[in-house]
């Protein structure tokens, strides 16, 4: 079953929404850029603050793909305790010496998450080599929230492509970027492991405002019947 991610910038946002029932509750400053990573001592207060089971994920921040940069913004990130390190695989630099050099982490047991971006229009070949330095997970995100959303960006036949080549490659695969309620009824089908939230879930739906709990509640009422 696809499962719901939301993303949260404070204490205060994650405790709203592990009361929400939310499955992967992602660490992030959208103020930032597209990944926009909170400082280290404020994920470990979070995480101090949740229960044991909650599942939660971390940025490490809008890094250029080089591997003096992102392998020990990756490393610093794993050891606050966090399920998920996501890395966003931006233009530009050396992908494969990352990947070479993240695969390090992911040897010592680490769940790596790679983060492509649709308005970069990624090629999905990198799904193999991510699977074989041990990633954990891939997802296609957006960079550019001014391009418009996932779904805009690419068609259902693109996302389901890449959904097919992360499982077939044992990689959890999700899909986010400026996503609506309404896209869950074309996302669902597709099967993702998970699907993640960030605009949809705030106040006038803008990704740098508060989270709403009605917003988060509406969401998972109209998922909940979709799913049933």
């Amino acid at each position: 079953m696809t499962a719901m991610l939301a993303s949260v910038n404070s204490l205060a946002e994650a405790l709203l929404v592990e009361a929400a029932a939310v499955d992967i509750i992602d660490l992030k400053q959208p103020a930032q850029g597209a990944l926009g990573a909170l400082d280290v001592a404020t994920v470990i207060e979070i995480i101090g603050h949740l229960q044991l089971a909650t599942r939660v994920s971390a940025t490490i921040g809008d890094l250029p793909m080089l591997p003096d940069l992102v392998l020990p913004a990756t490393q610093a990130m794993a050891a606050t305790g966090v399920d998920y390190v996501k890395i966003g695989f931006f233009p530009g630099g050396d992908w494969q010496a990352c990947i070479d050099a993240l695969q390090t982490v992911a040897d010592q047991g680490q769940a790596l998450v790679a983060v492509l971006f649709a308005d970069t229009h990624p090629d999905f070949t990198i799904i193999d080599a991510l699977a074989r330095a041990g990633f954990h997970g891939v997802m296609l995100d957006t960079m550019d929230k001014q391009c418009g959303s996932l779904t805009q960006l690419m068609s259902i036949e693109q996302l389901q492509t890449f959904v097919d080549m992360a499982d077939s490659r044992g990689l959890l695969s999700g899909l986010a970027g400026s996503l609506r309620a309404e896209d869950i009824t074309h996302l669902l089908p597709l099967a993702p492991d998970y699907l993640g939230f960030r605009g949809a879930l705030c106040m006038r739906h803008c990704r740098t405002a508060q989270l709403d709990v009605a917003q988060i509640d509406a969401l998972r009422v109209h998922w909940r019947a979709l799913a049933a």
